[in-house]
């Protein structure tokens, strides 16, 4: 058998297949851009491909907006002439009023029609958008690298998300059918004002709406502040509140109950103390934009009253002024509101489509094919890797695991040892050198062919709040029922679950806390044994068992690993004596490689952890002869 010492700078040709061998240096480094700033126009911009969906529901929308303003508009010219009609005294006119009176309830019935109408055609688009956006957001999550997830806080990133598809049905139907509607009203009245009387009215009422939009807009600016703090804080407490809960056994074991809430409630009063200014803020704006709208109002009724007494107005005209203003007033301050919701929406949305600003670390190249696997020899060809730069974790690591066969590997904790197995499945890419399967460099390939290839046991199995039946079916969902069993039998769970009052329909918990340490890894074995893959990774894959359960469940591994290539991570040596090949890592580099019985003859590293580990054993079956 060819073999390279890690002393060894450079290696010798590859030897035949079924010899494994350690390579020479070859550096690929990658880099992940930054996420972009977002600004408040690009988070509009990402909503209009909805809208765009539904062209002819949004035509139809905007279309029925337009009949409810022209109804709207048009009540008050229609009282203006029931005043003038019913201020005659003449009886014969009173014909006219009764017509114009039932013209007014059918203007009035009809603007609140269409305006139903409207918001009933548009529900649709409202919707589907925020399912779209709520699905992308989620898919990219998924996307992102193990970095992301390991450095992330679930409780703020689902309370943003939460808050983001909430603001954006408010966002959809408050810019499209009240800002704009909105401007059009006022743009109405104040035309019909400036050509039908005194230009006075129109500048009057240009003023008003000059000085209390430019109010609105200070004022919102400087209040969110208020709201992005609050936005903060009911993350942040989230996160703590989701963590604790969470951890609950630890905080009992700690007696940490009143510590956790007072961690807790710290968020909550910074929170509260910014609600509370945003509270008072927005009684402020509240008051000062009546303010504004009440001069403007007072002084057209002044300006209409005196041309009423020197008669160049009827008195149908002063109401029909009045009631102008009223409606004039009434958009106005809503649109005070719909613009301060409409920048809390965007508070609320920014931090969820900055989300979709993280960039994937991993990506599939351009044009990636499936793995073609053929046999499923594995290739460490001079791996280096870093979690972060300053501190590197695998050096110049080079192996070979042949079709069919099984390599372990072994060493101290925080060697590098599960670092092997989150490279083989690109949940990181390697900082230099290259990882090849049946010849292909596994970043030339597809994520999905490639981690469907690879089946594992992880050392801390966590499993989905659902049944053991779910779980065990999540390594393959379309198997059988008959295939799952099988698999659960294999494990040796099947007569454990068989005792349990709703069998494979028990429930295991948040995270499985339900089920002891053991049960969960044989649930973990039972879904990579349905999974079926060619390649299999066992990262101590019965550290949680028991001697009598470990034995029976290593000759269960053994069988269903036969004819697979299979990487063994462990750190209980007895379990890898059968081991084609074992590396022995320290510090991120091969520092010895053999069979068992060659490794105990080196007398090294590993005869010395063989012996430790021998000495323990022998230790814990001596009885305690101690009174």
């Amino acid at each position: 058998m060819l073999r390279c010492w890690p002393s060894f700078r450079t290696c010798p040709p590859l030897a035949p297949t079924g010899h494994f061998r350690p390579f020479s240096d070859m550096r690929i480094t990658h880099h992940s851009p930054a996420p972009t700033h977002r600004n408040d126009w690009k988070t509009i911009q990402t909503l209009l491909p909805y809208l765009r969906e539904f062209r002819g529901r949004v035509s139809l929308a905007l279309t029925l907006l337009i009949l409810a303003k022209v109804a709207n508009v048009a009540v008050p010219f229609v009282f203006k002439n029931i005043v003038d009609g019913l201020n005659s005294k003449t009886h014969t006119v009173l014909i006219l009023p009764a017509l114009l009176l039932l013209g007014y309830g059918l203007l009035r019935f009809a603007s609140t029609l269409f305006g139903e109408l409207r918001d009933a055609v548009f529900a649709k688009v409202t919707q589907r958008a925020i399912r779209r956006v709520a699905a992308k957001v989620f898919g990219h999550l998924h996307a992102l690298s193990l970095r992301f997830h390991l450095e992330r806080q679930t409780g703020g990133v689902s309370r943003d998300i939460e808050r983001g598809t909430r603001g954006i049905g408010f966002l959809l139907n408050f810019m499209l059918f009240n800002i704009l509607p909105t401007l059009v009203e006022i743009g109405l009245i104040a035309t019909i004002l400036l050509v039908k009387y005194d230009v006075w009215f129109a500048i009057i009422t240009f003023i008003t709406l000059v000085v209390y939009v430019a109010f609105t807009l200070v004022i919102t600016e400087w209040r969110m502040v208020f709201r992005r703090t609050m936005n903060d804080m009911d993350s942040k407490a989230n996160t703590r509140a989701i963590d604790s809960l969470l951890n609950y056994e630890t905080v009992k074991y700690f007696s940490n109950e009143g510590f956790e809430a007072r961690r807790y409630d710290d968020s909550l009063q910074v929170w509260e103390a910014a609600a509370v200014r945003n509270q008072t803020s927005l009684a402020a704006l509240n008051a000062g934009q009546s303010l504004i709208v009440a001069i403007g109002v007072t002084a057209l009724m002044f300006l209409a009253a005196h041309h009423v007494t020197n008669g160049t107005m009827t008195l149908g005209d002063l109401v029909l002024v009045n009631a102008f203003m009223i409606q004039l007033y009434l958009p106005l301050h809503f649109l005070g509101f719909v613009y301060r919701e409409i920048k809390h929406s965007l508070a609320d949305m920014e931090k969820m489509f900055t989300l979709l600003a993280v960039n994937t670390e991993v990506e599939d190249k351009p044009g990636a094919a499936p793995l073609n696997l053929n046999g499923g020899v594995i290739r460490f060809e001079q791996v280096n890797f870093h979690y972060d730069p300053k501190r590197q974790i695998l050096f110049d690591l080079s192996f070979e695991i042949p079709a069919g066969r099984t390599l372990a590997v072994v060493g101290s904790s925080g060697a590098g040892k599960s670092t092997l197995s989150r490279l083989l499945f690109r949940f990181y890419d390697v900082s230099g050198g290259r990882i090849l399967i049946d010849g292909q460099d596994i970043r030339d390939v597809t994520q999905s062919s490639l981690r469907a290839a690879i089946g594992i046991v992880p050392q801390d199995t966590v499993l989905f709040n659902d049944t053991i039946y779910y779980n065990i079916a999540y390594g393959r969902p379309e198997a059988s029922r008959d295939e799952i069993i099988q698999a659960a039998k294999h494990a040796h769970i099947h007569t454990f679950i068989e005792s349990l009052p709703d069998k494979y329909d028990s429930m295991v918990g948040e995270r499985g806390l339900k089920l002891s340490g053991g049960e969960k890894q044989r649930v973990a074995i039972a879904r990579a044994i349905l999974k079926n893959p060619h390649i299999l990774i066992f990262d101590e894959a019965t550290s949680a068992l028991d001697s009598k359960s470990e034995k029976a469940i290593q000759a269960e591994l053994k069988h269903i690993s036969e004819n697979r290539t299979t990487l063994v991570i462990a750190h209980r040596l007895s379990t890898i004596v059968d081991a084609d090949q074992i590396l022995v890592l320290d510090h991120g580099r091969i520092a010895e490689a053999g069979t068992h019985r060659e490794l105990l003859g080196k007398s090294g590293l590993y005869a010395h952890m063989w012996s430790l580990q021998q000495q323990e054993s022998a230790a814990l079956e001596e009885p305690d002869l101690a009174f």
